[in-house]
Parts: structure tokens; sequence; C-alpha cells
């Protein structure tokens, strides 16, 4: 296999991933809902907006579309992730176990972002 088929497997594998996130957004909102902030007004539409966000993003990888934008702002989001909800989980967890699991979720959505750019950062390979 050539570095270039790898590469579009990849981006691939990272759209079908994105497609389930939001899909699951729609299906289970209410799981979702805790995650939302307090100080952000509206509530549940953010769960939605999430969910049809990864579903443009994973559908912009599959398809090989749009690549370069649904990359940067995929990693813009991931990255908002990070420090509006799972760096404030990890340093407000009450017991060790909710502290282990927002360290988790800090380091997957980092390395998400992480990925997503370098796919922006390469998008004219991908297309």
């Amino acid at each position: 296999m050539t570095h270039h088929t790898i590469s579009r497997i990849s981006v691939t594998i990272l759209g079908v991933v994105m497609i389930i996130f939001g899909l699951y957004h729609f299906m289970k909102p209410q799981n979702l809902l805790v995650y939302v902030p307090d100080f952000i007004p509206g509530g549940i539409i953010w769960v939605y907006i999430v969910g049809a966000a990864f579903i443009l993003a994973g559908i912009a990888f599959i398809l090989h579309k749009m690549v370069e934008l649904a990359g940067y702002l995929l990693a813009l989001l991931l990255i908002i992730f990070v420090l509006s909800i799972h760096f404030p989980n990890y340093l407000n967890a009450g017991d060790a176990d909710m502290k282990q699991m927002a360290f988790v979720n800090l380091l997957k959505d980092t390395a998400l972002a992480a990925f997503a750019m370098y796919i922006g950062s390469n998008a004219r390979n991908f297309e």
C-alpha cells in the first residue's frame, strides 16, 4: 500500500468515527447535556449543533471535499471542549474516578484535535 492510500484510509476512518459521534448526539442528547457548561445559554441546542458539526466533518473527510476547512474547524471545536469542559472537569472532579475520566477525555480530544489539524494542513493530499 502506498503512503497516500494509507492516509486516505486513516482520514476515512476518522470520518466514520465522527459521524458515529454525531449520530449519538442526536440519538441520546440527554446523556450529553451534562457536558454543556452552565455558563453557556441554550442548553440542549448545543448538543445538536455539535452533533451536526461532527457529522459534517465526517462527511467532508469521507468524500474528500472541503477537508482543510473541516479539519481546522473540527480541531477548533475539540480544543474548545478541552478548555471549557474536560480541563475544568479534571480540576473540579470530586473523586478519583471522575478525575481519571476527565483526564482521559482531555487526552482523547487533544489527540483528535491534533489529527484534525494534521488533516487540515495536508488537505491537498486527501482530495
